[in-house]
């Protein structure tokens, strides 16, 4: 009976999460993956896992075959590479595109349930809008190495035919617990909370198109428990495959982002527009809005957190307390 779940990535953000909502459902062993990083690893110090493996080290025993009669039940790859502003586009190749092949060769060949993170930065500027139609693909382009890094597997997978076996989720602006360690590109919600304790006002990027005026730009904000829940419907239907969104369909600006924290702290809210820097201009994404019909028609029907709700819930109950996601 296959019954080990590896969580690659799993000191990070999204991962992290996967293995506290899996101890959750009393799976408490699962397998880490991930850099055995003092600062990520906090993530973990209240959840149960079996192992700790570097990835690297995970890599190699799967090429070399020391893990193909380790009845394995499935694999979640949200391990990458997720800066927006990373450059070295051979690093985000190897580790982003061909690990994932490597994955998923291993998983499809050993009957192994394969989730991988895509990201929603494949859609680049959104002038072609935001479907998860996998007969689009092609069409699509990304703003920055990384979003190209996704891209070229959802491509490479649909070419050899391994979408009908395999679920890719598109992530868009996930915010939530745990994600301390990410620095730059933390979630704005932490990047909020932070400004209004420290100085009591908030700034935001001035609009550089006319259509959008300061603070309006707009994102599709999906707070990480709702993420969470959407990614473990694929682990529970694994007869449902292809390339899903993850979002919550609805885009908010960041005014109104900023605007929920302030309330969940109850403080008046100030707000200062300041210039964007010019390296961003040309891959800013002005609006991020997933379609989610796709995912509704899969069957997947629960309420996602309301927006408020979601925002206090981070804030007041976890940013507040300086908590970790635990069990």
């Amino acid at each position: 009976m296959k019954n080990k779940v590896i969580v690659t990535g799993g000191a990070g953000f999204i991962g992290s999460g996967l293995v506290w909502a899996l101890n959750c459902r009393g799976i408490q062993d699962p397998i880490v993956v991930d850099l055995k990083d003092n600062f990520k690893c906090g993530n973990l110090w209240n959840l149960k896992y079996s192992d700790l493996i570097c990835h690297n080290q995970f890599r190699k025993d799967i090429l070399s075959g020391l893990w193909d009669n380790k009845n394995i039940d499935c694999i979640f790859h949200m391990g990458a590479c997720t800066s927006t502003t990373e450059k070295d586009s051979y690093m985000l190749l190897d580790e982003n595109f061909l690990y994932t092949v490597d994955l998923a060769r291993f998983a499809l060949k050993h009957k192994v349930r394969f989730i991988y993170a895509s990201s929603a930065a494949t859609y680049g500027d959104g002038s072609l809008g935001f479907s998860d139609n996998e007969q689009e693909l092609e069409s699509l382009h990304p703003l920055n190495p990384y979003g190209w890094s996704k891209q070229y597997f959802d491509i490479w997978a649909k070419r050899h035919g391994l979408l009908g076996n395999i679920a890719g989720l598109k992530y868009f602006n996930v915010y939530g617990p745990n994600e301390y360690h990410k620095q730059d590109m933390m979630s704005f919600v932490i990047k909020a909370y932070r400004q209004i304790t420290e100085r009591g006002c908030v700034r935001l990027f001035k609009s550089y198109k006319p259509e959008y005026n300061d603070g309006e730009q707009r994102r599709d904000f999906v707070y990480l428990k709702d993420a969470l829940d959407m990614t473990l419907f694929f682990y529970d239907n694994r007869s449902i495959n292809g390339i899903f969104n993850v979002g919550t369909g609805v885009a908010r600006s960041w005014n109104e982002l900023v605007e929920a924290v302030f309330g969940a702290l109850e403080k008046k809210v100030s707000i200062e527009y300041i210039d964007m820097p010019l390296e961003l201009r040309g891959q800013y994404q002005y609006f991020t809005q997933a379609d989610m019909g796709k995912f509704k028609k899969s069957g997947y029907s629960k309420a996602q957190t309301d927006f408020n709700a979601a925002i206090k819930d981070y804030v007041c109950n976890y940013l507040k307390t300086s908590s970790h996601l635990s069990v």
